[in-house]
């Protein structure tokens, strides 16, 4: 029954993940994001990290969806892309993505995928609790976490910045301000 969910939850994370890349749609990227994200609960499940599987549900699948579809929302979609894809780029796109394919081979090969057949290595008590996750991320991680979170930051306020659309111009006349200076009572 676990192989039957793992291949299955597998499966789904791998369809969410080529549905974000494929879609037009924003919005449509964005729902096949939630089935990728939800779908890799149910890997954390597997695995017995019961907290990362609830977090990955709640924090993710949750609340920075909602901030996704609203980014999406007050962006909109664009209509035209950006620019025109050069013969280059889509050359270069081909060299990389031939690169990625021989890195992911000799990876698997490498492995020799020995660990199929196991149930994985002995856990102690405790694995995956919220204390032992905290633990290591205000000791032994805790560089890593603060530079992920100020990296956020910086990203968030820049998507603002970019994202933020000039006011247009309206054909009304503008109050003359020289005018309203003079007006003024010391």
């Amino acid at each position: 029954m676990e192989a039957v969910v793992f291949w299955f939850a597998a499966a789904l994370a791998v369809a969410g993940a080529l549905g974000i890349v494929l879609q037009r749609n924003p919005f449509y990227s964005v729902l096949a994001l939630v089935v990728h994200l939800i779908a890799l609960a149910v890997l954390f499940l597997l695995l017995r990290a019961e907290f990362l599987a609830a977090a990955q549900v709640i924090v993710y699948a949750g609340a920075v969806m909602v901030l996704y579809v609203f980014v999406v929302a007050y962006v909109g979609g664009l209509e035209d892309p950006l620019t025109e894809p050069s013969p280059a780029l889509r050359a270069l796109a081909v060299v990389f993505c031939v690169a990625l394919l021989a890195e992911l081979s000799v990876a698997i090969a490498g492995s020799g995928l020995k660990a199929l057949d196991t149930h994985g290595p002995e856990l102690e008590a405790g694995f995956g609790s919220p204390a032992q996750i905290g633990e290591l991320f205000l000791t032994r991680f805790l560089i890593a976490f603060e530079l992920v979170s100020l990296l956020l930051l910086i990203a968030a306020v820049a998507a603002v910045v970019l994202a933020r659309r000039e006011p247009e111009t309206s054909s009304r006349p503008q109050p003359d301000r020289g005018l309203a200076r003079e007006r003024q009572v010391f």
